[in-house]
């Protein structure tokens, strides 16, 4: 079979940052996927399920509601490898465009507080599994260690 497109990406030297993924036409729409890397793949360690849990709901309710990007939003969730997040968006911007959106959003999950959105067994397949205090330490060192300090390494896929 052939390798799909993010199996073709350079993990060895891949840093934590914000990459455009891929770049999708539909009709005349245009999608773009976005790898929000949290963590440098195969050296650091991944991050557990209760906090990727967390983060995904507390973001994925940010994102929804955010006042300019609420009717853009997609989708956001986790990758299997629990290094980081993919988030969906309508339109073409590069990753250096959205990173105020993303530094926003992770500044949201660092400092949440109180109740997560959605951790109810009415609303939740797993509501159990959700690490607040994890969900904004990781936030917190994303923000703190690549998102306050983007280079171009941090925003462009390494070959």
């Amino acid at each position: 079979m052939k390798k799909i497109a993010s199996f073709t990406v350079n993990h060895i030297d891949l840093l934590p940052g914000i990459y455009t993924s891929r770049v999708d036409y539909i009709n005349d729409n245009v999608i773009t996927t976005y790898d929000l890397r949290m963590k440098r793949p195969n050296l650091e360690p991944v991050m557990n399920t209760a906090e990727i849990h967390a983060i995904e709901h507390i973001g994925a309710t940010f994102l929804r509601n955010h006042k300019d990007f609420s009717d853009e939003v997609i989708y956001f969730g986790p990758m299997g490898c629990r290094t980081g997040f993919y988030l969906i968006l309508k339109g073409d911007r590069s990753s250096e465009a959205i990173a105020p959106l993303i530094t926003e959003l992770f500044e949201f999950v660092a400092n949440f507080q109180g109740e997560i959105p959605g951790a109810t067994a009415r609303d939740c397949g797993n509501y159990l599994d959700l690490n607040l205090p994890m969900a904004n330490y990781e936030a917190k060192k994303y923000l703190e260690e690549t998102l306050r300090k983007l280079t171009p390494a941090n925003l462009v896929y390494p070959q």
